[in-house]
């Protein structure tokens, strides 16, 4: 089994080398492969000068360094694309430019993955910490012990009603051929969600594996490209997405899922909740003109609290299978 490691960047030099080091710091060998969306900050001399310095070593042929500029700037998921694209592992580690790896992060993937042959995507927890990489706060556990698999057959069942989220980027690997056959990150979704639509696609390839262990970091600051969209923009890439989702169900859900209006109005009392929590009053407002009606809707809510206990009390839905690994 080969990892990449493909990290997305531009002009962050500085971030940068934080990510580079996270990669080349793995307990595991990896290919490392920096896909820069044509910075003007020196990245370009600086990847070079360690590609220079890393033939040098007697390492190199554990590690390997690749670097990849586009032409003209192209957005963060036409760079992933590009990236994923020069690489030659069979699994892919995303990682952008502000982002960074635990060491043990692609070993212990590794022995999951060799567990479950037949996954095509991987998820787990990352720690969130601040400029100063302080630790945060945490993205939630999912499921049982250090590491289960998911059948194929329900992962989007448990993606539509926010059972199994696989999170950001810091925290997913998948096969390279599974990520090919999608046709990559759309750039349509750039940055908002596109990330997610992919693991929709992937999902239908294999099954997933969720580990219950911090194996990476994402950095919370203002500086995150997302932090560029309102709640409002948010919320309708969301929908979007879940509608994706929603037929990719499998058959016998079907007569369990709720209703689509159902789903919708769960997603409005969701997104208005972040955008007040951000005090986005305008998004909020933008949300709730959408459909005043939402906020009266009983299974609404009921999708909501059912979402809300999963997320934080980690009480597991019983149709969902969870096969422990370790």
């Amino acid at each position: 089994m080969k990892f990449s490691v493909v990290i997305t960047t531009y002009n962050r030099l500085n971030l940068l080398k934080r990510a580079i080091g996270s990669a080349f710091n793995q307990s595991f060998p990896c290919e490392v492969v920096v896909a820069d969306d044509c910075s003007g900050d020196g990245t370009q001399e600086y990847v070079i000068s360690c590609i220079e310095k890393l033939e040098k070593l007697s390492k190199a042929g554990d590690f390997r360094l690749v670097y990849h500029r586009n032409r003209v700037h192209s957005g963060h998921a036409a760079t992933v694309n590009a990236g994923v694209d020069k690489a030659s592992g069979d699994w892919i580690k995303f990682l952008d430019d502000d982002d960074y790896l635990a060491p043990n992060c692609l070993e212990v993937m590794a022995a999951a993955i060799a567990l479950r042959p037949q996954a095509a995507i991987l998820s787990c927890i990352a720690a969130q910490v601040n400029e100063q990489q302080v630790e945060v706060g945490r993205t939630p556990q999912v499921g049982p012990g250090l590491a289960f698999y998911v059948p194929q057959a329900d992962i989007h069942y448990g993606m539509l009603l926010e059972l199994l989220p696989f999170g950001t980027p810091v925290q997913v690997a998948c096969r390279r051929d599974a990520f090919l056959q999608t046709g990559g990150w759309d750039s349509k979704l750039d940055v908002n969600c596109d990330d997610i639509d992919c693991w929709i696609h992937i999902a239908k390839f294999g099954d997933a594996i969720f580990l219950n262990q911090c194996l990476a970091c994402r950095t919370i600051w203002q500086g995150a490209y997302n932090n560029k969209f309102s709640s409002f923009e948010r919320f309708s890439n969301n929908l979007l997405i879940k509608k994706k989702i929603y037929a990719l169900v499998d058959e016998k859900y079907r007569s369990c899922v709720p209703a689509w209006k159902d789903i919708q109005n769960y997603l409005k009392l969701h997104w208005l909740f972040v955008a007040l929590k951000q005090r986005d009053f305008q998004g909020g407002k933008n949300i709730i003109s959408s459909s005043i009606f939402s906020i009266f809707s009983c299974q609404a809510w009921q999708i909501l609290l059912m979402a809300f206990v999963h997320r934080y009390f980690h009480c597991y839905s019983g149709q969902i299978r969870k096969y422990i690994l370790m």
